[in-house]
């Protein structure tokens, strides 16, 4: 690991002193010359007086110079600009291009920042020392990764910003900075406000904006702190000259931010901040894809909602500017970049971090845990906690795009019923709609829709449907409501010129709603109830939010301006801001499409969220392709069009781990794929993982295979009904995981990590997961494998099926997995609700708990269970819930009623399975009364037949 040093001017010789000796052994040319011969013809030697004479001479015209300089001088005096480059020590470049200061070499490979970013462009040496910075070509600057070892680069005193005041306010401090010397971008702000608030303990924003004009700043409800913190995890310094801001952790010293390494930039379009970061272990920063933990090989992720199905090295959906970083003792902290416009973020290996946004200000977070649970809930404190999902959210849903008819989408509902396979929801793709026009269903081939959904409702499932933001636009007049009364109403997005801006997606031409006007939210309601009174869908799965456009920008094209053709251009897909969406000159309520288009699916998703609410009375379900910080405060997300792949099952992890983090838990990817055709192996094991997501939805595309469960071969079929049933008995630990991720912003899925932050081999592990603290699935991701190697952290864990116990020393180890089988294994010291499980989350959360306990090495487990009604919205934060805590020391279990509700009086306890009893007990007793049990060889203790009324405190004891 590289430790952050700042050069000194010592170390970094950057003046005339610092030229570097000739080498006596090489002439002007680079050429070897031998020492011994010189280097000028040999005269004959002078006599004393023509020596004396050439000397008097010698010394007039010396004073002659001398006298005509200092004239020349007084005339002519130097700069006092304190930003001018001081003379730099030269030396000759190894191929011959060019002079370099010596202090460009000096800079180590790894701390090298880029001075070049544009893409698309060969930098020439020309090109670089325009910019003032240093030039080594990539054969002198051996690269390691995909982007490589810039070749132009920041010399060590580049300028930058000036710390001119700072002083103390009730919130923290508040400085000045000014710039003296202008950038290469235009439109530099000289003078800045630098904002440092102590907002928490744990928790420091700064802001530095623009004093003199108002900027565009992001629309999201934050926390308004008005009492500084009392007690500060951190320590904040400054360097002056240039400006640097270091962030430190008081603990520990661990320096968690510093920006003097790069300078500053703060130009109209242009705002640039690097930083060092303590250690290589990076997560968040979506949505890429990716591994879990990122790569700082030199790798730009670019952010700007792009519609592209999932790919590497590509701006995709949604747009996260926040990361964890976990330091190298285990403690951890998280940065947020609060800022929607179109951004570049650049990881290196020094290793060291760089934004690089063309639009709003400066204005971050820095969280300091110090364990990785505790940052993203200090994230989620500022953008807001997931909502409480309504229950049936949490079952197994089915989708496909090329149904073509609700007769052909019944079907498949009545298959899965007939064989028994678990199914809470039924959805439908766009071609339920008539003309793909939103709101509207197609009158031949969908006519039985409406009584599809009352069927679905009989037997307590559910119906979603899609809608896309695109409207249509060319249908006659007085003929298509949502156009011609959002026309009226003026909620649409308009061009430059303040007209209505078209598009084109799959109805053809359309207009798009613009979400940032409240009066878009009330026209989004309205058009939702007049279609739920047709098709009383009870969900809405929104598509297409980027917003995605089949055209570039619009129908009529877009102007040539700097909204357009910014000076810096993320390496955004499509090389412009335009590219498959509107824009970025178009106009809406709030501000430029410039600053908000990737806030337009947070935008769609609140409108939608909010028009569920009162539509239907209950906790609204809404899934969005688009998503922005304080998404999961609105709905949940699917991981985008992947492929019937086996490396879009595996990738399948990393993202769901990396949006748990970013506080959006109901996520799961396409079960099977969504583009291509599954194979049944490949859908077996996609289904017993898809089983473990969050959301767990088979969805797939027009003229595909069939892949729902019932459509493979009776082995396949039958161990796709366990995996889901699997999960259906699993609803009661799930649905805990769900309430603390609402209250506390804990994760549902889990990367081992968070709970085992000292054990470095859990830092990159993605291939592997938890539910909440102590469930440990280990999947089958490859092809024709009937067994899996997973990793196991130091300690006792037990097999969820049968309570076998392993300890590990902290290994990997390999795991039986026949297609039949997932395996699940259980850290010691929990105790997990289970239920007996039936065919819909309805039926099934009526039934019986199991309870297992998973037993320490000293005998000690602990484990809860939130219950409530499922779908009243609010159900925790108006007392309308049960919560109970189940505990186990000194061979007693005790159930403790900590916040009771009716709801609660309708399950009871019918079977406890300790797991870890070391020795058979010779009697056990359930409220001091005697009970049946059975022991088995494997140390698994099991009390059935208690009918212990969950509402009720209990013990059961053994001896």
């Amino acid at each position: 690991m590289v430790s952050y040093k700042r050069l000194t001017p010592e170390e970094v010789h950057f003046s005339g002193a610092a030229l570097l000796d000739p080498d006596d052994s090489t002439d002007t040319d680079g050429k070897e010359v031998d020492p011994e011969v010189p280097l000028l013809p040999q005269s004959p030697r002078c006599s004393i007086t023509l020596a004396l004479l050439t000397i008097a001479g010698l010394i007039v015209v010396l004073s002659g110079v001398w006298l005509l300089g200092t004239i020349f001088w007084f005339h002519n005096p130097p700069s006092t600009d304190p930003h001018r480059l001081p003379p730099p020590a030269v030396a000759k470049s190894p191929n011959g291009t060019g002079l370099q200061p010596e202090s460009c070499w000096k800079i180590p490979e790894a701390w090298r920042f880029d001075c070049y970013p544009e893409r698309g462009v060969v930098v020439t040496e020309e090109m670089c020392h325009a910019r003032n910075c240093c030039f080594i070509p990539q054969s002198q600057a051996k690269t390691s990764g995909r982007n490589g070892v810039p070749w132009c680069f920041y010399t060590t005193d580049y300028p930058s910003y000036d710390l001119v005041s700072v002083i103390d306010t009730e919130m923290g401090k508040v400085g000045k900075l000014l710039r003296n010397k202008k950038t290469y971008y235009p439109k530099d702000i000289d003078a800045l406000q630098l904002e440092v608030l102590y907002e928490e303990d744990n928790r420091l924003r700064v802001k530095i904006t623009d004093p003199s004009e108002k900027r565009y700043e992001v629309p999201i409800d934050v926390p308004v702190v008005q009492k500084r913190a009392s007690n500060p995890s951190y320590t904040v310094d400054f360097m002056k000259e240039p400006f640097g801001l270091i962030v430190k952790r008081t603990q520990t010293g661990t320096v968690l931010l510093n920006t003097s390494i790069a300078p500053l930039f703060y130009a109209d379009q242009f705002l640039q901040m690097s930083t060092s970061l303590p250690s290589r272990f990076i997560y968040g920063l979506g949505e890429h894809r990716s591994n879990f933990l990122h790569d700082v090989q030199w790798n730009t992720l670019t952010m700007w909602a792009r519609d592209v199905p999932p790919m590497e090295l590509t701006n995709l959906y949604g747009v996260h500017p926040f990361y964890l970083s976990v330091e190298s003792d285990g403690m951890a902290h998280g940065f947020f970049m609060l800022n929607s416009n179109a951004m570049d973020v650049a990881l290196q290996p020094a290793p060291a971090l760089t934004w690089r946004m063309i639009g709003g200000i400066l204005d971050f977070y820095i969280f300091l845990g110090p364990d990785p649970i505790s940052v993203i809930g200090q994230y989620l404190d500022v953008v807001g906690k997931p909502a409480m999902p309504i229950y049936w959210a949490l079952g197994y849903h089915l989708c496909r795009w090329g149904y073509k008819s609700s007769n052909k989408t019944w079907n498949v509902v009545r298959e899965m019923r007939n064989y028994g396979i678990p199914q809470d929801v039924q959805w439908n793709d766009i071609d339920y709609m008539d003309r793909a026009l939103d709101f509207t269903y197609e009158p031949m081939n969908f006519s039985t829709l409406p009584d599809l959904v009352k069927d679905l409702h009989i037997h307590d499932q559910h119906y979603v449907m899609i809608l896309d933001p695109g409207i249509s636009s060319s249908q006659p007049s007085g003929s298509y409501w949502p156009f011609d009364e959002g026309k009226k109403r003026g909620i649409f997005i308009n061009d430059s010129n303040g007209d209505v801006l078209i598009g084109k997606v799959w109805p053809g031409l359309t207009a798009f709603p613009d979400f940032s006007n409240p009066d878009a939210h009330e026209w989004w309601y309205q058009n939702l109830q007049r279609f739920h009174d047709k098709v009383p869908f009870d969900g809405v799965w929104i598509d297409m939010n980027e917003p995605s456009n089949f055209f570039d920008g619009s129908l009529n094209g877009c102007p040539e301006n700097e909204l357009e053709n910014p000076p810096y251009t993320p390496g955004i897909l499509g090389g412009t801001l335009r590219a498959k969406t509107v824009c970025a000159s178009a106009r809406q309520k709030i501000s430029s499409h410039y600053n908000i288009h990737s806030l337009y699916g947070l935008m769609e998703s609140k409108a939608t969220e909010s028009a569920l609410r009162k539509i239907t009375g209950k906790r609204p379900f809404v899934i969005s392709r688009s998503t922005f910080p304080s998404q999961g405060r609105y709905s949940g997300h699917w991981l985008g069009d992947n492929r019937s792949q086996w490396k879009d099952l595996a990738t399948s992890i990393p993202g769901m781990l990396t949006f748990n983090i970013l506080g959006i838990p109901l996520i799961g990817a396409d079960i099977c794929g969504f583009g291509g055709s599954t194979t049944e192996e490949l859908c077996v094991r996609w289904t017993q993982l898809g089983a473990f997501y969050p959301f767990t939805r088979n969805h797939n595309s027009i003229d595909e295979q069939d892949q729902e469960p019932t459509a493979f071969s009776p082995a396949a079929r039958t161990a796709m009904k366990e995996a889901i049933l699997l999960r259906y008995s699993l609803f009661p630990h799930l649905y805990t995981l769900f309430h603390h991720a609402h209250i506390s912003g804990h994760t549902v899925a889990t990367p081992l990590l968070f709970q085992f932050p000292t054990d470095e081999k859990t830092y990159g592990i993605d291939k592997q997961f938890l539910w909440g603290k102590s469930l440990m699935v280990t999947p089958v991701l490859d092809a024709g494998r009937d067994y899996v190697v997973g990793y196991f952290p130091k300690g006792l864990w037990y097999d969820f099926h049968t309570g076998d116990s392993l300890v590990s020393r902290g290994e990997e180890i390999k795991l039986q997995a026949p297609m039949d089988k997932i395996n699940l294994h259980l850290r010691a010291g929990s105790i997990t609700p289970t239920q007996r499980p039936n065919t819909t989350l309805w039926v099934s959360s009526g039934q019986p708990l199991h309870l297992i306990a998973s037993l320490s090495e000293d005998g000690l487990a602990k484990g809860d269970l939130y219950w409530d009604d499922g779908e009243t919205i609010d159900s925790y934060e108006t007392d309308q819930y049960a919560y109970i805590y189940f505990t186990i020391e000194k061979n007693t279990m005790k159930s403790e009623v900590l916040h009771n509700h009716e709801e609660a009086t309708y399950i009871t306890v019918e079977t406890v399975s300790f797991y870890g009893v070391k020795t058979e007990p010779e009697n056990v007793t359930v409220n001091s009364q005697e009970a049946a049990f059975t022991y088995r060889d494997n140390q698994v203790l099991t009390v059935t037949d208690l009918g212990l009324n969950l509402s009720h405190n209990f013990t059961i004891s053994w001896m």
